[in-house]
Formats: structure tokens, sequence, C-alpha cells
């Protein structure tokens, strides 16, 4: 019994020792690593500052800081690592391999991952801009690094993989500050067209978010069918669109009504949203 409990004393003691020998390792290691967060959460505020002055993307701003913060962590525990002995060249193998690994397992991911890089870097579209893609259109609400999140008129998100917008044709409806609103009517053909004329200027002349330059585009577009086409396409700040847009759109119903002209079908070509 009593060379059981001498034993189990000097293992203990063994322990104790070895626990003392470590200790000035082991708080170097949790002093490296208490630095690293501090200096990567000293860094998140310099970036901040930095890229938001010169006016950089929001989600290249996250995404630039994310990843410093993380490096500047990761850093900070290998070093605190080797500090303690431990085999960090064999450490970093191990997570090449079992990087190499995951990357053949979640490839897809990757490719979003890869599409975020070149969205938040050549920039097509940004956080606010009113996008369609494949038939799924949206304001963009957020820009993550595996997908896009846009937000419709009704207020729904939808989430886009980034590979998504990235290998497809994306229309960016609000990148320029001028935007054409496209309005068609066919008409009867025995319509008089000098009243479409003069109905269409009227309307333009007295709406003050018609712009002057580019000039609104008035004109018969064809006659098939016994139908006139006639187009109305006044250019109207980025801002103004869809309130002009309604706007107008009772202003002509107003005036085909007083003036007796009859639609034979209303076909309203709205390319911008």
């Amino acid at each position: 019994m009593e060379e059981s409990i001498q034993k189990q004393t000097t293992i203990f003691a063994r322990y104790v020792d070895m626990f003392m020998e470590k200790l000035p390792s082991l708080i170097i290691a949790i002093i490296t690593v208490i630095i690293g967060v501090i200096i990567a959460k000293v860094v998140k505020r310099m970036l901040t500052r930095f890229l938001k002055k010169y006016k950089s993307s929001v989600g290249l701003v996250s995404f630039f800081i994310n990843l410093s913060q993380v490096t500047i962590i990761i850093t900070a525990c290998m070093q605190a690592l080797s500090g303690l002995g431990v085999n960090t060249t064999s450490f970093a193998a191990v997570l090449g391999a079992a990087g190499f690994s995951i990357g053949l397992a979640f490839k897809e991911v990757l490719a979003n991952l890869g599409s975020c890089m070149i969205i938040l870097f050549f920039k097509p579209f940004d956080i606010g801009d009113y996008i369609m893609c494949e038939g799924t259109e949206g304001t963009v609400y957020e820009i993550q690094m595996f997908s896009t999140t846009l937000k419709t008129n009704d207020n729904k998100l939808i989430i886009v993989p980034n590979t998504q917008v990235t290998t497809n044709p994306v229309i960016n409806f609000t990148a320029q500050e001028k935007r054409r609103i496209d309005y068609v009517f066919n008409v009867e053909y025995d319509t008089d067209v000098k009243k479409l004329y003069e109905i269409a200027n009227k309307l333009f002349d007295s709406d003050p978010s018609i712009l002057n330059s580019p000039k609104p585009l008035i004109g018969v577009e064809s006659m098939d069918n016994n139908i006139i086409r006639f187009v109305a396409k006044p250019w109207v700040s980025t801002k103004d669109y869809w309130d002009t847009y309604y706007r107008l759109m009772e202003a002509f119903k107003h005036e085909f009504d007083i003036n007796g002209i009859e639609l034979s079908r209303v076909h309203i070509v709205n390319g911008n949203k």
C-alpha cells in the first residue's frame, strides 16, 4: 500500500516538474495568442478606416477584414504551438493534405468562393444595385463568401450561388445615373399618329423628371396586321425611374381616353427595373 502511494506521489511529482518546466513556455504561448488577437483587432480597425476612406466595396472591405483577422490569429496560434515544442511543419502538412481532400469533396463550395473573389475585385455589381441573372432579379442585399443575397420588391430574400452570377449574363439596372423608360403602345391602324406625338410630347414636356438630354425617343416603330406600334421612350434619373414610370402610364391612359384613342393591345417593354 505504501509502495503504491509512493509510486503515485513520484508520478505526480514528475508531472509537476514537467509542468513547471513548461510553464514559462506555456505563459509565452498564451501571451503570444493574446497579442495576436490584439493585433488582429488593431488591423481590423485600421483596414476598416483605410478601405472605407477610399470607398471600397462593402463586400470587399468585409472580406479583407475577415481574411486578415483569421490569418493573424492562425499565425499567432502556430507560433504559440511552436514555442511549446509542437512540430508545426508536420501539422501544416496534415492541414495541407486535409485541405486537398476537402477541396475535392467541396469543389462546388470552393468554386463559389472563387466567384466571390471575382465579384469583389471586378465589381460587376455592388450592394444596393438592382440586378437580374437567369430570370432571378432583386436588389443586392449582401455579398457573402459563397452566395449573393438579393432582396425582391416584395421584400423576399433570394440566395444565389456566386458561380451563377459569374458564369451567366448579369443585367445591372442601376449601375448608370440615367435610365430610359420604354413605353410601347399598339393602336388601331386608323389612329391619328400626329395626335400620338402631341400626347407624348405634352406629357414629357410637363413632367419635371424627364431629362432633356438624351432627348426622348418618340415615333412609329412598325405597322403590320392593321396595327401601329407606337413607341415613347423618355430618359430619367435612376432614382426617379419607378415614380415616373407609373405616373406617366396613368397620364397616357387618361390622354388616350380623352382623345378617343383605342389600343389594340398594350405591350409595355420595360427593360429597366
